[in-house]
C-alpha cells in the first residue's frame, strides 16, 4: 500500500522558493480530492489505494503529475520512485522535482 502521509519530496535545484513549494506540495499531496470545501478538485484522488500495487503506482503517479501542473507552477514533476518500507508493508513514495514555468 503506497503511504500518502509519508512523502518525500526532493528538488534538483536550489532556490529561495523551495521551502514555500515544499509546504505547499506536501498540503497538496496530503489532501484527499473533494475535501476542501471551496476548491473540491484541491488534493489527491485516492481511488488508487484499494487497487493492486502496479495499478495503484501508476494512478498515484498520474495524480501528483496532473494536480502538481494545476497548483504548484514553480515545479515540474521529473520523476516519482517508492521506497519499501519492510515490516509495515508500505512503500514511500519519492517525488523528484525540477524548475517549473514560474521559478
Amino acid at each position: 500500500m503506497i503511504d500518502v502521509g509519508n512523502v518525500e519530496i526532493r528538488f534538483d535545484y536550489d532556490s529561495p522558493q523551495t521551502k514555500d513549494v515544499l509546504r505547499c506540495l506536501k498540503v497538496l499531496y496530503s489532501t484527499r480530492e473533494g475535501s476542501q470545501p471551496l476548491d473540491r478538485d484541491f488534493g489527491l484522488n485516492w481511488g488508487f489505494i484499494d487497487k493492486p500495487l502496479p495499478v495503484a503506482k501508476s494512478e498515484y503517479e498520474f495524480e501528483v503529475i496532473k494536480k502538481t501542473r494545476k497548483y504548484e507552477k514553480r515545479v515540474k514533476v521529473k520523476e516519482v520512485t517508492y521506497v519499501y518500507e519492510g515490516e509495515s508493508g508500505k512503500i514511500k513514495p519519492v517525488i523528484a522535482l525540477t524548475k517549473g514555468e514560474s521559478e
